[in-house]
């Protein structure tokens, strides 16, 4: 590996990267002077203006810290605690949430679809969704998907219209987790409004995080009616921040400067270039097609050691891939050198 290479970025998560200058820029110039707490600041209304403008519609915004208590907070004010929510086997809510959707909606269940690829179908939803009428079942509510998926595959506009159809058809809420919500618009450069609301998606959480800024998710209600009273679930789970300028002043320069959009299409790019690079190694296996910032591979054994033996950092999970992802800041000569090291060490194994 070339010794210039900086090691210490690695691509296990977008989550590793900092933070972009735009969201930068934007915490030192929000820190000067006195703002009114609690939201009631002028950067926290510009910045719900700005999504407002974004989205081409009057929809109702409001800002978390993470994720999770994004995701979950949502689906809580789409259901009741003895409703059922449709997601995929592998969603994040199902997987990585700790449980927090249950406990914040005081014990809606997630009735989770088997899916080879991360995706719902409207098969799927219906499928749930009338495998029980009976009161002793969990009543289904909401339906949630993940764009992109957790395994980066991309919703189309017209899969997102079928799927809303559907929830249509059986009086089913739809929600969708945007944690890399600015990577799917950058693969179909579409606008943002033709795979929310225009399609019939309820509710969007916006991540930031993953996108350039250092925290902050947007909760975005494009049905309006389901935002009553979601400031209290938002204070009571101590997601209203004193200082929230901090919270919403990142999102007004990531969108007013169109860095939100850059910073997605340079790492799709990224992960473009190197499965590109990797493609037809022996050992090597893409698990799925490459649409966002994300690159799953089914390596073998062996080149799961020597890649970590030479200081790569990467998780293996969904299936037992290996993923890399592809942050706003990734440089292509790291990038370079992580498929050069992979073809090296592939092509040392025996055939």
């Amino acid at each position: 590996m070339d010794k210039m290479v900086d090691i210490a970025q690695q691509f296990a998560s977008d989550n590793y990267a900092g933070m972009c200058p735009e969201a930068w820029e934007a915490m030192a110039t929000a820190n000067v002077g006195h703002e009114p707490a609690y939201g009631d600041d002028s950067w926290t209304a510009r910045a719900a203006d700005a999504f407002r403008d974004l989205f081409k519609t009057d929809c109702e915004v409001f800002f978390a810290f993470n994720g999770t208590a994004a995701n979950s907070l949502a689906l809580a004010a789409l259901c009741q605690s003895y409703h059922g929510v449709i997601c995929s086997d592998v969603a994040h809510v199902e997987t990585d949430e700790c449980g927090a959707p249950e406990f914040f909606s005081n014990g809606s269940k997630l009735l989770a679809a088997p899916s080879e690829d991360g995706k719902l179908t409207p098969a799927a939803i219906a499928r749930i969704a009338s495998n029980r009428k009976d009161i002793h079942f969990p009543k289904p509510r909401v339906v949630t998907i993940s764009q992109p998926t957790e395994t980066g595959q991309i919703y189309s506009i017209e899969e997102l219209q079928a799927i809303s159809a559907t929830c249509r058809d059986l009086g089913l809420n739809l929600h969708m987790d945007g944690a890399r919500f600015a990577n799917a618009c950058a693969s179909l450069g579409c606008s943002p409004a033709d795979i929310t609301w225009r399609a019939g998606i309820d509710v969007l959480c916006f991540g930031g995080t993953k996108n350039g800024m250092a925290v902050g998710e947007a909760i975005i209600f494009f049905n309006r009616s389901l935002a009553q009273d979601f400031d209290y679930r938002c204070k009571q789970a101590g997601q209203l921040a004193s200082k929230m300028r901090f919270l919403s002043a990142p999102w007004v320069r990531m969108l007013e400067t169109g860095a939100w959009l850059r910073n997605a299409q340079h790492g799709n790019a990224c992960s473009q270039y190197f499965a590109a690079e990797i493609a037809d190694l022996p050992g090597v296996v893409l698990m799925f097609p490459v649409q966002a910032n994300s690159v799953f591979l089914r390596l073998a054994p062996e080149l799961v050691d020597a890649m970590r033996a030479r200081g790569w950092r990467f998780y293996t999970f969904i299936g037992g891939g290996a993923r890399f992802m592809f942050a706003w800041d990734a440089e292509m000569r790291n990038v370079q050198a992580l498929a050069a090291d992979l073809r090296d060490l592939a092509g040392a194994q025996p055939g």
